[in-house]
Parts: C-alpha cells; sequence; structure tokens
C-alpha cells in the first residue's frame, strides 16, 4: 500500500515528491466496508454540485487575498488552496494581519515546487420572505461587459443579444444585476445553489431565489446581519446554513448560524457558538454539509450542527488534534491539524468521519511538514497538499491508503480556491478547474490574465498510478476548464473571447477533440466576459454564471452591476 523507499514517482511537469516511506501511514478503519457510494463528488449524476464551476481570470477590481504569480521558466502556478496552511499560524484573519504572501514557481527535481512566502440558540425566526411573480430587474442604464459602454436594462440588455444570435447559438434566458447597494469595497457573493426550480444566490445580508426558468425572483430574505461563509452546497432537500456576523457591528465575530429553505425562502433555526482563544478568532471559517449535518471548521476544533433542527452534535475532540475543516458531499473528508508544542497547527492528518457523530472511520498520517491545502474530490479522494516551496496532489483509496500521487504531464498547470476568488470563506472543497472520476483526474494548463486569455489545454491523468495520461487542446482556439465529469465524458467551460461567445464542450475520458454541446452566442460575449470571477453550473441544458464579488468603481455602479446570467435552457 506504500511505496518502496527510494522509489521516486514518475519525473514530470508536476507536483513535488510526496511518495510514502515504508509501510502504510493509514490506521486501519474502525468499523470495516466503509467504501465510498458510487455518487459521489465528481461523479456522473444529476447533482449540480459534483464540481464546483470554473472561473475567469481576474477582474479590474483588487481582490483581498488574491495572489500574483511571477513565472519563472515555463511553470507558474499558486500553491493550490492558498500558500498558508489552513491549520497552521496564518490562516484566515491572521494572514491578513501577518500580511501578504507572494507564490514564486521554481522548477527542481523534475517537478513543481513552490515558494509561498456565543454559545447558546435563538430560534425566533427572521422576518419572512417577499415575493414577486414580476422581474427582478428595472429598467435603468448600467455600465456593462467587458467594454464600460453603457447599455439597457437587463431585459433589454438580453433581447438585444439574443437578437444578435446565430443559428445554433444558446440564447440568454436572463440576466441579474447586483441590485444591493454595497460598502466601498464591496462583498462576496455566495451560490448559486438549487432546489427544484430555483436558483438561489447571497449577497452582503439579502438571500434571493429566482426562477431558473426565466430569472423570475420568487423570494427575498433579509438576514440579520451581513453573510461570512456559506458551504458550496445545500442538502438534498434544499436547505442550507449560511455563516453570518453576530451583529450588525463593524467588528462583530462571525459566529452565528442561519439556516434557510432555499425552495420557500423562510428562514429556520439560528444559533450562535463560542470563537476560543487566539488562533480560533483568527480563523476564517470551512463550512461543509454532509447529510443532515453542516460543519464550522477553523483553525483549532470544528463543530457539527443538524440541519434539520439546528442541534449541536459534536465540537472540541479529546487531544490534540482536531478537525479544521471538511468537503461537503456524501462522503465526509475531514482535515486534520495537531498542536504542536510550538503552539502551531502543522501535524496533519486526513480522515474519513462519521457526520453524525465526528468520529473517524480511518485516518492517514500525513508526512512531517506536508499540509492538507485543499480537497480537490472526495470521491475518488484526491487532496492537494503543500509544505514550504512545493506542492503535490496526492490520491488515496476509498479505505484510507495510499494510492498514487500524481506526476508529469505538459506542467503549467491552472489551478485556483476559494481564497484566491473571496476575501470571505475558506471551504476546502471550492477549488475550481478540476474535475475527477473513478480513473481520471482532469485539471487543466494556464490559460493567461483577465482581458488577454489564449488556448490552453486539458491534462488528464491516472488515478491508480498518477501518471499523465493525455493531454487535448481547447477547442476554437479559447481557454477551456474542467467542470465535471458526466457519463463517461469530462464537462468543460470553454471561456468567452473577444467576438467569441463561451460555452460547454465535452471529452471522452479517452481525450481527443472536444466537442461543444452548448455554445453561447458571440453576440454576448462582452457580457460573459464581464461576470466577475464567476462559478459556473451547467444542469438541465442551461448555463449559470454567478460573480464571485460585486465591486463597484464609483457611486451605486454594484447595484447595476450584473450578477448572475443563464444561457439557454
Amino acid at each position: 500500500m506504500s511505496q518502496p523507499p527510494g522509489q521516486q514517482p514518475p519525473q514530470g511537469g508536476f507536483g513535488a515528491p510526496y511518495e510514502p516511506a515504508a509501510g502504510p501511514y493509514t490506521q486501519p478503519p474502525t468499523q470495516p466496508g466503509y467504501g465510498y457510494p458510487p455518487q459521489g463528488y465528481g461523479q456522473p449524476g444529476p447533482n449540480p454540485y459534483t464540481q464546483p464551476g470554473p472561473y475567469t481570470q481576474p477582474g479590474p477590481y483588487t481582490q483581498p487575498g488574491l495572489h500574483q504569480m511571477p513565472t519563472q521558466q515555463q511553470y507558474a502556478a499558486p500553491a493550490p488552496g492558498g500558500p498558508q496552511g489552513r491549520g497552521g499560524p496564518f490562516r484566515g484573519r491572521a494572514a491578513k494581519i501577518v500580511g501578504a504572501v507572494v507564490a514564486v514557481a521554481l522548477l527542481a527535481g523534475g517537478g513543481i515546487w513552490f515558494a509561498s512566502g456565543g454559545d447558546g440558540g435563538n430560534d425566533k425566526p427572521l422576518a419572512g420572505p417577499t415575493h414577486s411573480a414580476k422581474p427582478t430587474v428595472a429598467p435603468s442604464p448600467t455600465k456593462g461587459g467587458a467594454t464600460g459602454e453603457p447599455v439597457a436594462s437587463p431585459e433589454e440588455e438580453a433581447r438585444t443579444i439574443n437578437a444578435g444570435a446565430k443559428p445554433g447559438e444558446a440564447k440568454v434566458a436572463w440576466i441579474q444585476k447586483g441590485g444591493i447597494d454595497l460598502p466601498r469595497n464591496g462583498e462576496d457573493q455566495f451560490g448559486p445553489w438549487f432546489a427544484g426550480d430555483v436558483v438561489v444566490r447571497a449577497l452582503f445580508h439579502t438571500v434571493s431565489g429566482y426562477s431558473v426558468s426565466d430569472g423570475t425572483l420568487r423570494w427575498n430574505l433579509r438576514l440579520p446581519a451581513k453573510m461570512c461563509s456559506a458551504p458550496s452546497q445545500p442538502t438534498a432537500d434544499g436547505r442550507i446554513v449560511l455563516g453570518i456576523r453576530h451583529d450588525s457591528a463593524a467588528d462583530a465575530d462571525c459566529d452565528t448560524l442561519q439556516m434557510v429553505d432555499l425552495k420557500t425562502g423562510k428562514a429556520g433555526w439560528r444559533t450562535s457558538y463560542v470563537r476560543k482563544g487566539v488562533w480560533d478568532g483568527l480563523s476564517d471559517l470551512a463550512m461543509s454539509i454532509n447529510g443532515d449535518t453542516v460543519t464550522v471548521g477553523r483553525t483549532g476544533r470544528t463543530e457539527g450542527f443538524r440541519v434539520s433542527d439546528g442541534k449541536q452534535l459534536f465540537g472540541e475532540r479529546p487531544g490534540r488534534c482536531q478537525p479544521f475543516g471538511l468537503a461537503s458531499g456524501p462522503v465526509a473528508i475531514a482535515a486534520v491539524s495537531c498542536h504542536t508544542a510550538d503552539d502551531q497547527y502543522k501535524d496533519q492528518q486526513l480522515q474519513r468521519i462519521d457526520p453524525a457523530t465526528g468520529k473517524a472511520l480511518w485516518t492517514y498520517k500525513l508526512k512531517k511538514d506536508w499540509e492538507v491545502a485543499q480537497i480537490l474530490s472526495a470521491s475518488p479522494l484526491v487532496v492537494s497538499l503543500k509544505r514550504p516551496e512545493k506542492w503535490a496532489i496526492l490520491v488515496l483509496n476509498a479505505d484510507g491508503t495510499y494510492r498514487s500521487q500524481l506526476s508529469g504531464g505538459p506542467g503549467d498547470y491552472q489551478l485556483k480556491c476559494e481564497r484566491d476568488m473571496m476575501s470571505l470563506g475558506r471551504n476546502l472543497d471550492n477549488c475550481v478547474g478540476v474535475a475527477a472520476d473513478a480513473n481520471t483526474f482532469y485539471m487543466s494548463t494556464k490559460y493567461g490574465e483577465f482581458g488577454e486569455l489564449h488556448a490552453n489545454k486539458v491534462v488528464a491523468f491516472d488515478l491508480d498510478t498518477g501518471t499523465f495520461r493525455w493531454s487535448a487542446d481547447a477547442p476554437g482556439g479559447q481557454a477551456v476548464t474542467p467542470l465535471r465529469t458526466e457519463g463517461g465524458k469530462l464537462l468543460m467551460y470553454v471561456h468567452a473571447a473577444k467576438g467569441k461567445g463561451g460555452g460547454i464542450a465535452t471529452l471522452p475520458s479517452t481525450g481527443g477533440t472536444p466537442r461543444f454541446v452548448r455554445r453561447h452566442p458571440a453576440s454576448g460575449a462582452d457580457l460573459e466576459r464581464g461576470i466577475y470571477e464567476p462559478r459556473i453550473v451547467y444542469t438541465g441544458g442551461r448555463t449559470v454564471l454567478l460573480a464571485s464579488r460585486l465591486s463597484g468603481i464609483s457611486g451605486d455602479d454594484e447595484v447595476d452591476m450584473r450578477s448572475m446570467v443563464a444561457f439557454g435552457g
């Protein structure tokens, strides 16, 4: 189950060596027979959350936590999951206090190495949601797309784009604008989440549900305080638990949970938890939903609550090792850090836990100085690891034993995670540009900067051996990002380019030439390119793009800024 000493993974343009020493690190499962269900994160199926959506390149608005990446030789990529360990001393708000970290790519040893610098509850419901059968946007001029030129209302913009659409191109189904006056530096936007025929976004202190088919506002819910975190996925029955501030004060702690029914917009239970000590107080949250459990992770502890009624299921464990975050989905994979004598949280582990109790079903101990950066897929289990100046991607079996480490390929890989896209929230499962099925892992090479995208490649790796399998050119000379797998094929988002609409393309698991299954109109290229760092979901023949952050340059720009758009359906 482990690589013999001295046996190096195949050399190439990917990854720092993370070969295990003799003997497995894995502790035997406490209960035999715990494997991964066939329908999981990255697996085929109707769940649109099986893979987070891709993103465009950074826009004109400054993003807290966005890392600039100078290039040395042909390799330039961030240490995936951010430059600092989530269980270490510079996680979350502590990183903002310590200062900026610059990621520097180094070529070494045939692999890509990276240098990187109140308890209790309140069951009183909120005011009920407001409903409307009218269109959600009013005719008002705005600065739209990537051009900055004045355009008409969202409805008129959609009509203009659709009038110019060519045969075979998907039309714009609807456009939403920000609609909320935000603080000076803007705010993160969370979502999109789907519940039946409703798509939901959350911005600042408002959660809004829209008709998937025509964009009509179904409901609006005003929260008692601004949002600060949210899981990447809701429950299977359409509920989500949001992280919000304790109150409306500017320095209020992010220590309160609010459950929301996404189908109706009704607020459910609300409860607060205690932030203990300096490490806990400085940590941003890593939230997840696993079945009927929502977890709130941060340095030093993770707490689990039942989504259906808000009951706390587990909290701080005895001993020095505590989970600091999980990945959402049917398989609850946790990243664990152990408090060391020098008051650090660097000794780390991976665990599969029972989400109803928080108890570990198996444990995989990482080698010294390696830390969990991101969980790229929970089933199959693919994890991004890092240590100073190094990066590796580890693959484990369903029982927590070592499977492989990815290596080889063209290098210069594109991988971006939530801390690079947003100022709040540090979920472990929100990297974009990756996908996996039972046997293959997919990612892409880099494709340039905002407004200057260039064609790139999709790259596939064998999960059993970790070796590079094949690469394929992006279609039409445009940039491409993997989304998820479905029906034995890779679904990819093709980025819009100047004068060219984006779209959805597929590739078989054996590689070849991508084939478009949905082409967005060239007449809407400026609109599509102007959605800042979008989360992208393709479901039911419809592409939904949601900007991950809204921020205006002057006045109330963010009110009229395009926040979400749907193509096709």
